[in-house]
C-alpha cells in the first residue's frame, strides 16, 4: 500500500492509501491545510488541537450543506420528471412541455452549478 507524505498546518504526516490515490491524498491534504490556515488568519494561533477541530467541523458542515442542497436538486429533478411524463401523457399541451423544458434546464444549471463549486473546493 502506497504512502504519502502530506503537510498540514507545518507538520509532516505519513498516510497510506490505495494504489493510484496518491494525488487526490495530497489534494485532500492541501485542501485541508488551507482551511485550517484560512481558520488561522481568523483566529490567531489558538492551539493545533483546536484548530483542528474548528477545520473538521467546518468541513463537515459544508459537506452538509451541499449534500441538503443536491438532495433538494435530485428530489426536484424527479419531481420535474413525473411532470414530464404526466404532459407526455396528456393532450400534449406544448404550453405546459416548454415549461417543463424550462424548469429541466433551470435545475440542469443549478446542478451545474454546484458541480464547479465541488469541483473549485476540490482544488
Amino acid at each position: 500500500m502506497p504512502q504519502v507524505a502530506v503537510q498540514i498546518n507545518g507538520k509532516t504526516y505519513r498516510m497510506a492509501c490505495e494504489e493510484g490515490q496518491e494525488a487526490h491524498l495530497l489534494d485532500l491534504a492541501q485542501r485541508f491545510d488551507t482551511t485550517i490556515n484560512q481558520l488561522k488568519g481568523s483566529f490567531g494561533e489558538i492551539g493545533d488541537q483546536r484548530l483542528t477541530v474548528m477545520a473538521g467541523v467546518f468541513v463537515t458542515d459544508e459537506v452538509t450543506s451541499l449534500q441538503q442542497r443536491i438532495a433538494g436538486l435530485e428530489s426536484e429533478v424527479a419531481r420535474l420528471r413525473g411532470t414530464s411524463t404526466t404532459s407526455a401523457n396528456g393532450a400534449g399541451d406544448a404550453d405546459r412541455d416548454g415549461r417543463v423544458a424550462e424548469a429541466l434546464s433551470a435545475t440542469a444549471r443549478r446542478i451545474d452549478g454546484i458541480a464547479r463549486k465541488l469541483d473549485d473546493a476540490a482544488k
